[in-house]
């Protein structure tokens, strides 16, 4: 089953529940990873299965990195909230650094998100 990581700034964390709420049958054709808080928030409002790693500023987005550089991972979602410095952020350059080694996809907003999710879900439908 492929996988896709989700991951928030705490300031986007509302915008990622709501956006696994609107995709929820299509984020169920996928194993979900996420970090820590971001996961358990989506598992509760959507009762999707979620693998949660660390939150982000304990090394959940190094572990989901290093899934990436493993090839365990077909996208990634990470709202990123432009507007705040977060004390992490080169962590999230890291991550950013391995998705693009690696050529794995990944959307930093809403509307990157929904194309990201509607092209891993034609993929699927394409391997049926």
């Amino acid at each position: 089953m492929p996988t896709i990581a989700l991951i928030a700034h705490d300031g986007k964390k509302d915008d990622i529940i709501r956006f696994a709420r609107e995709n929820r049958p299509d984020l169920a054709r996928f194993h979900l990873i996420a970090t820590g808080t971001t996961g358990e928030r989506i598992q509760a409002a959507t009762e999707l299965p979620v693998e949660r790693m660390l939150s982000g500023p304990y090394g959940g987005d190094a572990q989901i990195a290093a899934r990436v550089a493993q090839g365990g991972v077909d996208g990634v979602i990470f709202l990123v909230d432009p507007l705040y410095a977060h004390p992490h952020e080169p962590d999230i350059q890291g991550l950013l650094r391995i998705c693009n080694v690696h050529n794995v996809p990944v959307a930093t907003n809403e509307a990157s998100a929904r194309f990201l999710l509607q092209g891993l879900v034609r993929g699927l439908e394409g391997a049926e």
